[in-house]
């Protein structure tokens, strides 16, 4: 069965993984391809990805599209088995203080009828709920927002849950754990999600197994 756009859809459930990849000091595309190899998820969502991440099809395959971010040696990417349409880029609300980095976005991925944000979002704690927010109204339908999420404590967006795993994912200068990594949705089931091993990073991948709702399942389907 395939979508309005030629790309086939996976029935039922899907594995979406999220990892922070810390730049080129740390994962590097053979870790992310031995990510693959061992928990095979449709949807493989990074951050801090560096150019030379894009050999990740020449060692397993698939599809992969990538966004670098503004002044930075990394950006956004994403990479799935299964084709999907070329993804976007969503700017996002930025310090209006004087000498802050440039603006970050979010990448945007129409993936089995769900719009998924894959983001790496700012440290400040008031900007970075006001980026959520933003990436919230611009989202159609159901929709999923996952990255990094540079955020302490409860996340409140409405229409939204959180649904990621409540392990801590990063350790801040290797003394206080915290949960960076997150995902939410709207009118999208989890399933079951983990955290797995750091490996050479400083961020865990998380990966969840996901399903549109089933009001929205069956709405999409009658579409078909």
């Amino acid at each position: 069965m395939t979508d309005g756009n030629g790309h086939r859809e996976i029935s039922g459930s899907f594995r979406v993984a999220s990892w922070n990849l810390l730049r080129r000091i740390g994962a590097e595309a053979e870790d992310v391809a031995k990510l693959v190899r061992a928990y095979r998820p449709d949807l493989l969502l990074l951050q801090e990805a560096t150019e030379e991440i894009a050999a990740l099809p020449s060692l397993v395959g698939g599809h992969f599209f990538r966004h670098p971010m503004q002044k930075r040696i990394y950006g956004l990417a994403a990479w799935s088995p299964h084709p999907f349409p070329s993804t976007s880029a969503l700017r996002l609300p930025a310090s209006v203080l004087p000498g802050r980095v440039p603006p970050r976005i979010a990448q945007i991925v129409k993936f089995q009828g769900i719009c998924f944000a894959n983001v790496h979002l700012s440290h400040g704690q008031f900007l970075n709920r006001f980026q959520l927010h933003h990436i919230a109204y611009a989202l159609e339908g159901p929709a999923v927002i996952m990255g990094d999420f540079n955020a302490v404590g409860p996340i409140r967006v409405p229409e939204f849950r959180d649904v990621g795993p409540r392990q801590r994912t990063h350790r801040a200068s290797n003394i206080v754990s915290l949960r960076l990594d997150r995902c939410i949705t709207r009118d999208v089931r989890c399933l079951r999600g983990e955290v797995l091993d750091r490996g050479p990073s400083d961020h865990h991948p998380i990966l969840l197994e996901l399903a549109a709702a089933p009001a929205t399942a069956a709405a999409h389907s009658s579409r078909i």
